[in-house]
């Protein structure tokens, strides 16, 4: 499928009342054809990988294929300047986590790429590093319980920022880096009960959902039965 195929199809498929519907969690509806994630994805595989299409789905601004753009693009392709590019574009936090999740963490950079955007001021950017780290958290199986550990003073600093969608995503970080295994939850309990004390209303809301997550019977009893003697 030609680029001018795939925007025939995705305008063909476009749903206002969806986009009515995305707006209320906080999906941005500019350029929003709403359409779902799941056709999307089903789009994608009947695509493949394709590098060059990708970057010009991107290009087009419209939401639906930048969201496409992050399911058909090869993470092998994928430079340092085209992830700081694409995150400049972030204007949602659906697509942000996408790229983020579904993409830019099985990158070689990014782990490089979550600590420089968690220093950034624009707020979907500095979400991004911390969907890098909750992706890479569930992606990254190869990667060591220390190298994870590299991200508490990272997490720390940034819990006191306020804002919506960094709050949120700070939180996610923690929680699924404590999901990951026994260890790592103690180490990311630990780090809730520093962030509960600090003097800052997003940083003991952080830590507060955190814990209640990672201290429930359902996590303990997974880990615990998953914990390598």
């Amino acid at each position: 499928m030609c680029y001018e195929e795939i925007l025939k199809q995705l305008l063909s498929l476009s749903n206002p009342e969806a986009v009515k519907g995305m707006a209320r969690y906080g999906i941005n509806p500019k350029n929003n054809l709403g359409i779902s994630i799941y056709k999307l994805r089903s789009i994608a595989k009947e695509i493949g990988k394709e590098h060059k299409l990708a970057l010009k789905l991107w290009d087009s601004g419209i939401h639906d294929a930048r969201l496409l753009a992050c399911f058909i693009e090869d993470p092998k392709k994928v430079t340092g300047k085209q992830m700081d590019s694409w995150a400049k574009d972030f204007d949602s936090w659906d697509v942000c986590d996408q790229a983020c999740t579904s993409l830019f963490d099985l990158t070689p950079l990014a782990w490089k790429k979550a600590f420089e955007w968690a220093e950034r001021k624009e707020e979907f950017v500095k979400r991004g590093a911390f969907s890098l780290i909750a992706g890479l958290a569930v992606h990254d199986k190869k990667a060591s319980d220390k190298k994870f550990g590299q991200f508490c003073p990272l997490i720390k600093k940034h819990s006191i920022d306020e804002r919506n969608y960094v709050k949120k995503a700070v939180n996610w970080a923690i929680r699924n880096i404590g999901k990951r295994n026994l260890t790592l939850n103690k180490q990311m309990i630990k780090l809730s009960k520093e962030i509960l004390n600090i003097d800052s209303k997003s940083a003991r809301w952080i830590a507060k959902d955190a814990l209640r997550e990672l201290t429930s019977e359902k996590i303990q009893a997974r880990l615990n039965k998953n914990k390598k003697f």
